[in-house]
C-alpha cells in the first residue's frame, strides 16, 4: 500500500502556471453551482439536489489520467470530474437539476434522472454505436450504492478481451488494442455494500485495467466510519489484496486536499493499470462534504464543531489556494479575479438553464389558455372555466401537469357540450399528452431498426438425415456455431468453461473457443450480470450464465436497477444487450426448483423474458436475440436437457420470434395458457382429456416479456369461451399478468362465458422429492381436474 503526498510536483511531467489558473478555476465553479443547486431546491425549482462539493480536486486530477477510450462508472458526487473531461457543461448540470426533458438541454438522461446521475451517449440518433475508442465515455449512473461496481468489472474486462482478440471488423471502433481504464467511484460507506467486495474479488482474480477511487469523507450521511468499516479504512483491510508475488492490486492513500500528490497518484495508477492490466485501488482520504450528504438534511446535526471547524480548515479547494500562493504560481488578487469569474459563470448557467426549461412550458401555457379561453366563451361553464384559467394565469412558474390538469378539469365541466372549441382543445390534450407521454416513456426497449422485435421468424428444417439427440446437444452445436462466426460472442459463468455447464450444453466448446470466449467464473451472481452490461456497453455480446434461476435472486437487484434501465434511463443513449441465460421450473427441491416468473415480469421491465419449452426454441431465441440489440433472459427448461429432440438442418438460421405465441394443440373446449417445462404437462392432460371427450386448446406464449403481440390467445378464446393460466409460480404470480394482458389488454373478457381460472403452485416453496413436487406443483391430474370442474359447471349434461 503506498501513501502519497506532495508540496510539490517533482514527477516527469509538469504543470504550467496557465493550466494550474484553469484548474483552480474550475474548482471554484463546480463548487459554485454545488452551491447555487442547493439554494435552487430549497427555493423550489428543483426538487431534490445532491452535489459533489468537496470532491473538486481529487476529480480535477483523476480527469489528467483519463483518456479517449477510457470508461467511468461511478456515483453521483462526480460532477467536477464531467466537467473536467468536457461531458458536462455547468449549464447541462442545472438543467439536469431542473430535470428538463429536452436532450440538447440534458443530453445524460433527458430528465428521467434526477442530478448527479451522468451519463455520455454511446449512440448516435438511430441507437447505432459510435467510435467509443475516440470518446470520454462515462456509463449510466444509478443511485443504488455500490449498484456501479459490477458494471465496472466489465468494462474492464472488455479491454483484456480486445487485447486478446483476433480480427473484427468492429474492433477499432470499440477499443485501441485494449489500451483502455475503467475507473469507478464509490463513497467509503457504500464499500459496506456486499456488491464492493464482490466487484473487487472479481477484479483481482480477472487482472483487469480496473482503477476504483474512493471517495472518504469519513461518514455515511450521517453514520460515521466507525460504524461502516472494520478499522476505519477500506484501503486498510484491503491491504491482502496488495499485489507481490501473487497478482492482486496496487493500492494508493493519498489525502483529497493535495492537489500534486493527487496528481502524482492517478499519473502511477494510470501506468499500471492501463500498461499492465493491474487493478488499482485509490483511497482519497480526509476529503469534506460541506453541504452535508443532499437537500435533505443538515450535517451541522451529526457532526461536532470540531469536525466542522477541520473540515472548513481541509477544504480542497482552500488548500489548493494555499498551495498556488506558497508555490507563487498567483497572486491572492489575481485568484480573487478568477473566483469572481467562475462565480459569475456557475450563476449565467444557472439562469440560461432555467430560461431554456423555463420558457417553453410558458408558451405552452399561453397556447392553452388561449384554447381554453375559446372554451369558456361558448360554453355554459364559462365563468368556472374562466377562473380556472386565471389560477394557471397567476402561476408564475408552471409545470406542464398544471396546464394538463386545467384542460382536463375543462373537458370534465363541459363533457355534455360538443363545441368546436371543445374538439379543438381535444385535439390539441391529445397531441400534447402523447408527446410528453413519450418524454418520459420511451426507450424501455431498443427502438433501433435492430429491434429483436423486427428479426422475422425462421422455422426448423428437418430432413431424414436430421439426428435425434440428448436436446444438450441442440444447444451445444448452437452454441458452437455463434462462437465460430461471431467474434464478439462470449459466454461465461459458474462452471460454463472446463466442463461445459453443469447439463453440458457448453461441452468441449472452452477447449474448441478459448477460455477468453467461454470462461468459468467464481460464485458471484451479481458480478456476472455487472461483467455482461460492462462488456455490453463496449460493444461486445456476452452471454452471461446464472447456474439455476432460483440464484438469479442474487443478481436481481443489479437486473433490475441497472441493466434493465439502461436505455430508458439514457432515453436511448446507451445499450447493454446482454443475453443472461439459466434454466429453471420443475426440479426438487426448495432451491433447485423456485419459478418466481412474478417477481422477474415485475421487476425486469426493460429486459424481455423468453421462456423456450425446449431447446430447439431455446436455440431460435439465441440466434434472435444476437441480431438485434435489445436485452433478454432466456429460461432453458431444467428437465429438458436429456429429451430427445432433432438437430435442424438450418440450426443456424433459425430464429423464434419474440412475443409471439404457438398453438402447440388445436381444441374447442377451454383454452389453456402455459410456457416452459408445463407445456409438457399441459399436452399430457389434453391426451387424458381427449379419452372422455374433451378437447383444450394448449398455447405456448413463447415469451412472458413481450406478451403476444399480435393478440392470439383472444382469438382463441372467441373459439372456445373458457380459459386456463397454467403456472408452476405462486398463486398471483406470473399468472395474474397472464390473465391482466388476454382479458384487460386484449380485451378478452367479452367472450368469457365462464370464469377465467389460474392454475399455479402452492405459495411455498416446492417441497423435496418426487412427491414433494406432486403436492407442491400443478401436475397434469390437477389440470385435467379443474378442466372438467369447468366443464361440468358450463355444460352438465356432458357428463349426465
Amino acid at each position: 500500500m503506498n501513501e502519497i503526498t506532495g508540496e510539490a510536483l517533482q514527477t516527469e511531467f509538469e504543470l504550467n502556471k496557465s493550466e494550474v489558473l484553469n484548474d483552480y478555476a474550475l474548482a471554484i465553479e463546480s463548487r459554485e453551482a454545488s452551491l447555487i443547486g442547493r439554494r435552487e431546491v430549497l427555493t423550489g425549482k428543483a426538487k431534490f439536489g445532491i452535489f459533489g462539493d468537496g470532491k473538486e480536486v481529487a476529480q480535477i486530477a483523476w480527469a489528467k489520467a483519463f483518456k479517449p477510450g477510457d470508461f467511468r462508472s461511478g456515483y453521483y458526487r462526480d460532477q467536477t470530474f464531467m466537467m473536467a473531461i468536457g461531458a458536462l457543461t455547468t449549464q447541462e448540470f442545472f438543467a439536469s437539476l431542473y430535470a428538463d426533458t429536452d436532450l440538447n438541454n440534458e443530453p445524460a438522461s433527458g430528465g428521467r434522472q434526477m442530478n448527479g446521475h451522468f451519463a455520455t451517449r454511446s449512440l448516435d440518433e438511430n441507437g447505432q454505436w459510435k467510435e467509443l475508442s475516440k470518446m470520454k465515455n462515462s456509463s449510466a449512473d444509478v443511485s443504488p450504492t455500490a449498484s456501479q461496481m459490477p458494471r465496472l468489472v466489465g468494462l474492464a474486462q472488455a479491454s483484456k478481451v480486445y487485447r486478446h482478440m483476433g480480427e473484427w471488423s468492429e474492433k477499432t471502433k470499440f477499443s485501441n488494442n485494449g489500451n483502455e481504464i475503467a475507473w469507478g467511484t464509490i463513497g467509503n460507506a457504500s464499500t459496506s455494500e456486499g456488491l464492493f467486495f464482490e466487484a473487487i474479488n472479481a477484479a483481482g482474480v480477472l487482472q483487469i485495467p480496473m482503477v476504483v477511487s474512493v471517495w472518504d469523507d469519513d461518514y455515511g450521511i450521517s453514520v460515521h466510519s466507525e460504524y461502516q468499516t472494520t478499522k476505519e479504512s477500506i484501503s486498510e483491510i484491503l491491504s491482502g489484496f496488495q499485489r507481490g508475488e501473487k497478482p492482486g492490486y496496487e493500492i494508493f492513500v493519498v489525502k483529497g486536499w493535495d492537489y500534486p500528490a493527487l496528481i502524482e497518484t492517478y499519473k502511477k495508477a494510470e501506468h499500471i493499470a492501463r500498461n499492465e492490466h493491474v487493478p488499482v485501488l485509490i483511497h482519497v482520504v480526509e476529503m469534506t462534504q460541506p453541504q452535508g450528504h443532499s437537500t435533505s438534511g443538515s450535517h451541522e446535526r451529526y457532526k461536532s464543531k470540531e469536525r466542522l471547524e477541520w473540515e472548513r480548515e481541509y477544504d480542497c479547494i482552500r488548500q489548493m489556494r494555499l498551495w498556488i500562493e506558497r508555490n507563487g504560481i498567483a497572486t491572492p488578487d489575481e485568484l480573487d479575479e478568477i473566483e469572481k469569474n467562475a462565480k459569475k459563470a456557475a450563476r449565467d448557467a444557472k439562469n440560461r438553464a432555467w430560461q431554456n426549461y423555463l420558457t417553453p412550458i410558458l408558451n405552452e401555457r399561453a397556447h392553452a389558455i388561449g384554447l381554453l379561453q375559446h372554451l369558456a366563451a361558448a360554453s355554459a361553464a364559462g365563468a368556472e372555466i374562466t377562473s380556472i384559467i386565471e389560477q394557471l394565469g397567476k402561476l408564475t412558474e408552471p409545470l406542464r401537469r398544471d396546464i394538463l390538469s386545467t384542460v382536463r378539469k375543462a373537458l370534465r365541466l363541459t363533457i355534455r357540450e360538443n363545441s368546436a372549441a371543445r374538439q379543438t382543445l381535444e385535439g390539441w390534450l391529445k397531441t400534447y399528452t402523447e408527446t410528453y407521454q413519450r418524454r418520459y416513456s420511451s426507450h424501455l426497449y431498443s427502438e433501433s431498426p435492430l429491434s429483436a422485435l423486427h428479426i422475422k421468424e425462421v422455422k426448423p428444417v428437418y430432413s431424414d438425415q436430421s439426428p435425434e439427440v440428448d436436446a444438450r446437444v441442440v444447444l451445444r452445436e448452437n452454441f458452437d456455431q455463434l462462437l465460430a462466426n461471431r467474434p464478439e460472442v462470449l459466454i461465461f459463468g459458474e462452471d460454463s468453461g472446463k466442463i461445459g455447464d453443469v447439463n453440458q450444453g457448453l461441452e468441449g466448446l472452452q477447449a474448441k473457443h478459448g477460455e477468453m470466449r467461454v470462461a468459468d467464473t467464481g460464485i458471484r451472481e451479481a458480478t456476472i450480470l455487472g461483467q455482461g452490461i460492462g462488456l455490453a456497453m463496449r460493444g461486445l455480446r456476452p452471454i452471461a450464465e446464472i447456474q439455476y434461476l432460483d440464484y438469479l435472486l442474487y443478481a436481481l437487484q443489479i437486473m433490475s436497477d441497472d441493466l434493465a434501465t439502461v436505455q430508458y434511463r439514457t432515453v436511448g443513449g446507451q445499450k447493454a444487450p446482454v443475453i443472461v441465460r439459466t434454466r429453471g421450473h420443475r426440479l426438487e427441491g426448495i432451491w433447485h426448483s423456485g419459478s418466481p416468473m412474478g417477481a422477474i415480469v415485475h421487476s425486469m421491465r426493460g429486459i424481455y423474458i423468453l421462456v423456450p419449452r425446449n431447446m430447439t426454441k431455446a436455440a431460435g431465441f439465441y440466434n434472435t436475440m444476437l441480431d438485434s440489440d435489445d436485452t433478454a433472459l432466456i429460461i432453458e427448461c431444467l428437465n429438458g436437457y436429456r429429451l430427445k429432440e432433432r438437430i435442424p438442418d438450418n440450426l443456424a438460421e433459425i430464429r423464434t420470434p419474440i412475443g409471439v405465441v404457438e398453438t402447440i394443440r388445436e381444441g374447442k373446449d377451454v383454452t389453456v395458457v402455459t410456457y416452459g417445462s408445463n407445456c409438457r404437462i399441459a399436452m399430457e392432460a389434453a391426451h387424458e382429456l381427449a379419452r372422455i371427450g374433451i378437447e383444450i386448446e394448449v398455447i405456448d406464449v413463447q415469451s412472458l416479456i413481450p406478451f403476444d403481440r399480435n393478440h392470439d390467445i383472444v382469438k382463441s378464446l372467441q373459439k372456445t369461451n373458457r380459459i386456463i393460466f397454467f403456472d408452476e409460480d405462486v398463486p398471483g404470480g406470473a399468472s395474474a399478468y397472464m390473465m391482466q394482458q388476454v382479458l384487460e389488454v386484449q380485451g378478452g373478457y367479452r367472450w368469457l362465458d365462464s370464469a377465467p381460472r389460474t392454475l399455479t403452485s402452492k405459495e411455498h416453496r416446492p417441497a423435496y422429492g418426487s412427491d414433494g413436487d406432486y403436492f407442491s406443483k400443478p401436475s397434469a391430474d390437477d389440470l385435467c381436474d379443474l378442466v372438467i370442474e369447468i366443464i361440468k359447471e358450463a355444460e352438465p349434461f356432458r357428463f349426465a
